[in-house]
């Protein structure tokens, strides 16, 4: 691992649409924080990556965005999975989803979500929402890394 690996933020990004994962990385790219973003495609590939990570003693991502709708594994699944299993459970999970139905806010906070953000449609939104998301939890919050 490099120096700059040593301080950047670590970020788990649970994406099925190959664009949004694009602008997610670039959002993240063009923010305040120096972030390595990991892309996996469904919930199954985000607990092989945690559950590898965890048994090898390799680091742990910093925070989970996850979006609902992905084939496999829906992104509310995987968060109850980490919200159940005690060496992943204090990783600050977002869900990052074009959805805005009360049930999937509701269902996400009731399985352990830290933070919901609906997708803006425009890239601007996007970036806007991503800056936030990581200012608010790499500049402002305080978590044991």
């Amino acid at each position: 691992m490099t120096d700059m690996e040593d301080l950047s933020f670590l970020v788990l990004l649970a994406e099925d649409d190959s664009g949004d994962a694009h602008l997610v990385k670039a959002a993240f790219a063009d923010g305040s924080y120096p972030c390595k973003v990991e892309h996996v495609w469904d919930g199954v590939e985000a607990m092989a990556r945690l559950n590898a990570a965890k048994e090898s003693g390799a680091r742990l991502p910093d925070l989970l965005l996850l979006d609902i709708n992905m084939p496999k594994m829906n992104g509310i699944e995987v968060l109850a999975m980490v919200k159940a299993d005690a060496a992943l459970r204090d990783i600050p999970a977002v869900m990052l989803t074009t959805s805005d139905a009360e049930r999937d806010v509701s269902g996400a906070y009731q399985a352990g979500a830290s933070g919901y953000v609906s997708k803006p449609v425009d890239v601007e939104g996007l970036f806007t929402s991503i800056h936030g998301i990581s200012d608010y939890w790499f500049g402002v919050m305080r978590r044991p890394r």
